[in-house]
């Protein structure tokens, strides 16, 4: 029911993209993966780009342009263009990386990552699987979530 009303939230605001498909159930948008080789990501990518989404980088902190950004309309992946956060869900975290406190349904798949030993939860674009941040439960109601995104995995669409 929540990701119904988001999609038509979403909609109105004229957020919606044409990478989410209505699905056979008609309430969860489905997403048609893209799988492309290191060499045509590369081609594709700036180095930047590259390193975060396919290698699992992270860029400096205050480095990003995003952090700034105020406008409405919809932070898309870098690498495929698939919407993965609302300008509703960005705050000012004051870690100096852009945050969100929820994801667009769908959007991004998590998993547990060990590269500083202690566990953290890593999340990637559901279509191309680029590396795209960390989520951690130190956010802003109403999810308590902070999505922590590296700005240059990211591309800002602003709503028409």
């Amino acid at each position: 029911m929540i990701r119904r009303h988001l999609l038509a939230l979403l909609g109105t605001l004229g957020l919606a993209h044409k990478a989410f498909a209505a699905s056979p159930a008609g309430d969860t948008p489905a997403i048609v993966p893209l799988r492309l080789s290191d060499a045509e990501w590369q081609r594709r990518l700036t180095p930047a780009q590259f390193d975060v989404l396919r290698k699992d980088g992270t860029e400096r902190s205050q480095s990003s342009p995003l952090n700034a950004e105020k406008r409405k309309g919809s932070y898309h992946c870098a690498g495929c263009d698939l919407p993965l956060f609302s300008s509703i869900s960005k705050f000012e975290s004051g870690t100096g990386w852009p945050s969100f406190f929820s994801t667009l349904p769908g959007a991004v798949a998590t998993k547990t990552d060990f590269k500083l030993v202690l566990p953290r939860t890593e999340y990637h674009c559901v279509r191309c699987g680029g590396h795209q941040g960390h989520v951690f439960n130190d956010g802003p109601v109403p999810t308590g979530k902070r999505y922590c995104n590296n700005g240059v995995a990211l591309k800002f669409t602003e709503a028409s």
